[in-house]
């Protein structure tokens, strides 16, 4: 197959037109149209079907995409192993973490890392858990920090599980379930607002009442951040589902009351994610690092 042909194909599904994939690979829209077509020819599979104007991929070609996604990660990963070693650089670590490690772990833990080791660059983005693996998994990623059920646990990555955390139910000081002990079925009934689909803490939700066979809980406001969701509990409206870590320093300022459930317990994991066999050096100095941190 010819590579060539497959990054034309992947930069136009990325710039959603040959014209921007011409400027993006500094050559002409013909050019880009004739090497397209001619990809097209030699692996025998239709990527495009033409409505009007607009180029739009078939399924097929979506896939494609999709799996070039990871083959251009992979080199782009290979691109910066040797510029590091051209230049004499240690290296760099690439983190999807989820909330809550991204927000309450590794912003200590990254910056007592890099006071030891100033040459490494650490890049990390906040994202939910299956966007984590998924990043891992295509090499935009080096390192998934996952907060979630052990349950979710991937088996095709390695997994350093650090610590437990509990989750509890939380509300407004003034909500009439604040500091009480009720049970899930009748908290379940009120409006809650979460995070969006994807989120570890909201699948465990679901998981929770199915496993007590209680009808799961209208999400009535949802929020791609969690900041935002307390916010709007914080304001009054309803119940929200989050780590221990996060809602005890709300609780400690007023901002928050927890709702005890009977019977009712959950525990998140903390745990470091790393692709199976793979010991870049400055990968198992951070995670040594965040162990030594923790304990």
């Amino acid at each position: 197959m010819n590579l060539h042909g497959l990054r034309i194909f992947h930069t136009v599904i990325q710039k959603g037109s040959i014209t921007k994939a011409a400027n993006a690979l500094h050559i002409s829209q013909p050019a880009v149209s004739s090497q397209l077509k001619a990809f097209e020819i030699e692996i025998g599979i239709p990527l495009f079907e033409k409505k009007g104007r607009t180029l739009t991929p078939t399924q097929l070609g979506k896939d494609l995409a999709h799996k070039a996604d990871t083959l251009f990660a992979v080199e782009r990963t290979i691109e910066i192993f040797l510029e590091d070693c051209i230049h004499a650089r240690v290296g760099s670590i690439q983190i999807a973490a989820t909330y809550l490690p991204a927000n309450f772990l590794l912003p200590k833990w990254a910056g007592a890392f890099k006071v030891s080791h100033p040459d490494i660059n650490i890049t990390i983005q906040t994202t939910n858990s299956k966007q984590a693996f998924q990043q891992l998994a295509q090499y935009k990623a080096d390192v998934a920090m996952y907060a979630g059920s052990p349950e979710e646990r991937p088996e095709e990555f390695e997994w350093d599980e650090l610590f437990e955390d509990e989750l509890w139910f939380v509300v407004s000081p003034s909500h009439r379930f604040a500091g009480k002990n009720i049970t899930l079925e009748k908290l379940a009934a009120e409006p809650f607002v979460m995070r969006e689909k994807g989120s570890s803490t909201r699948a465990r939700l679901y998981a929770l009442c199915q496993a007590n066979q209680v009808k799961p809980p209208k999400i009535a406001l949802q929020f791609t951040g969690l900041n935002e969701a307390l916010s709007a509990v914080t304001a009054g409206f309803g119940v929200n589902f989050v780590s221990s870590l996060i809602a005890n320093d709300y609780i400690k300022r007023g901002l928050l009351a927890r709702v005890y459930v009977h019977d009712v317990t959950a525990m998140n994991k903390i745990a470091i994610c790393t692709r199976k066999n793979d010991q870049q050096s400055e990968l198992v100095q951070f995670i040594s690092h965040c162990k030594q941190m923790f304990f």
